[in-house]
């Protein structure tokens, strides 16, 4: 039976260790070469019944009946609205110079590719399909500057109103509720292609609300 010598089993040990460690470093090292990082000046949200008036709290509702004319009645359809958010961020440099009047060029511009929509409830109860609508994936192109930009993306997708546990809110008149939290991640690249993310909160509030007159 053959042994290392000791110094080579610690050298072994030590690399293994860094290994272990490391497996996830690879996104935090290609984010530390951007010279540039993502700033968020606003997170808002806006229920698809009512698109355009946004606030930093989303009363979601499961859903929403809208007035429809058939034949010459008006009758109540139905209907369900996926959610919008609104993000506006900009972009600023990690390296401001000793003059502290370093300004960004548009080598320092991020493009924001995708982002990833993940709800979590302050009790603590977060299994998703369950007690939190499931996580998913979004497609959003939109280059970040100096100046302040909005980008707008779908914040609660229509087929979660329609799964559990949502779908049981339906027709409660608003008296049960689901409050939680979307953690939203934007995902991008400055233009020399090193990676860059940064996460925005808003609060949700899923009910079977009273609908827009």
């Amino acid at each position: 039976m053959s042994y290392l010598p000791l110094k080579r089993m610690r050298a072994a040990a030590g690399l293994a260790l860094c290994v272990l460690a490391c497996g996830s470093c690879g996104d935090a090292l290609r984010q530390d070469r951007s010279a540039s990082y993502l700033v968020v000046d606003l997170m808002e949200a806006a229920s698809g019944a009512v698109p355009g008036q946004f606030g930093m709290v989303l009363a979601s509702d499961v859903l929403t009946y809208v007035k429809r004319t058939v034949g010459t009645e008006q009758v109540l359809v139905p209907t369900v609205f996926e959610d919008i958010g609104r993000v506006s961020m900009h972009i600023a440099l990690k390296d401001i110079g000793n003059n502290n009047n370093a300004t960004p060029t548009p080598n320092n511009d991020i493009t924001i590719n995708r982002y990833r929509v993940v709800y979590v409830r302050a009790d603590g109860r977060n299994t998703a399909g369950v007690d939190v609508p499931y996580p998913f994936d979004g497609a959003i192109t939109g280059t970040i500057s100096s100046g302040r930009t909005s980008l707008t993306f779908i914040l609660v997708r229509a087929q979660a109103k329609e799964e559990a546990p949502l779908k049981a809110l339906t027709a409660s008149g608003g008296a049960v509720l689901i409050s939680t939290i979307a953690q939203v991640t934007f995902y991008g690249r400055d233009q020399a292609g090193h990676d860059v993310s940064i996460t925005a909160q808003v609060s949700v509030n899923f009910g079977d609300w009273g609908d827009p007159v």
